[in-house]
């Protein structure tokens, strides 16, 4: 049985809806751009497989847990699934993916440029990526899993140095979503008002993890006491693909190489 952290929100536990419903909005948001022979980097659990193998010819999963891999290997006989850990993205050629997507992966990357051109290489001319991030300006407290987060200009000024086109866009929320968000805000800040040293912007990452974990999840468990229907109504409808990239609370990058 998978053992569910904050970091990855579970469809199974009820108090992890709203975020569960805001990553699967990547991959329905993402449906219209992929096509041919896809490559998911990051593919996790699986949360998107069924969703976007309906519009390409072959998919093609990595991530670098083996356990995951293999049962993603019997749950979906008719895609293809790789141990790796990336970047680079070892044994997979140039020119050879129509469309690329990687979903809350390049956060956690330390040579995110690399991440980004090893996208660039295994894409075929013509071919398209799609990827998503935190936004960090709705952020509400530091990440010790993530490497870095971005603002919609840093991550736009990185992938044009890579790709041929880049088109940034968000994804935000209805009244739902940001009530959700807000009422988020104000428990975090409850929690955070400890922290008189500031001690999450000052210790490493690692001493932190397992805390923010307890923490995090103490806090979704009492958002879904305190504010039920808020948790668990939210659906990916609620989410909303935003042309302005900083209304989304997640950025989400359509790619292009030429």
């Amino acid at each position: 049985m998978a053992t569910y952290t904050t970091e990855i929100a579970s469809d199974k536990l009820v108090s992890d809806n709203p975020i569960h419903q805001r990553l699967l909005k990547a991959y329905i948001a993402a449906k219209p751009f992929v096509k041919g022979k896809l490559l998911e980097v990051g593919c996790g659990e699986g949360r998107g497989v069924e969703v976007l193998m309906e519009n390409v010819e072959s998919y093609m999963g990595i991530d670098k847990i083996q356990e995951v891999i293999d049962n993603l290997k019997s749950k979906y006989p008719d895609a293809s699934f790789q141990q790796a850990v990336i970047p680079p993205f070892k044994d997979l050629k140039d020119d050879s993916f129509d469309t690329v997507v990687s979903f809350q992966v390049i956060e956690h990357i330390r040579n995110d440029r690399l991440f980004l051109e090893e996208i660039y290489r295994v894409l075929k001319p013509g071919g398209r990526a799609i990827i998503s991030t935190p936004n960090i300006r709705h952020t509400l407290s530091r990440n010790p899993w993530h490497i870095r987060e971005y603002t919609g200009t840093q991550l736009t000024a990185l992938c044009k140095s890579i790709f041929d086109s880049v088109q940034p866009l968000g994804i935000g929320g209805n009244e739902k979503v940001w009530a959700y968000h807000e009422a988020n805000r104000k428990s975090v800040q409850k929690i955070m008002r400890f922290d008189i040293l500031n001690l999450q912007y000052r210790l490493p990452a690692f001493v932190l993890r397992w805390p923010y974990e307890i923490l995090n999840r103490m806090n979704r468990n009492k958002l879904h006491k305190q504010e039920g229907a808020v948790v668990t109504d939210i659906t990916h409808e609620d989410y909303i693909l935003e042309d302005a990239v900083e209304k989304g609370l997640d950025l989400f990058f359509v790619l292009g190489k030429n």
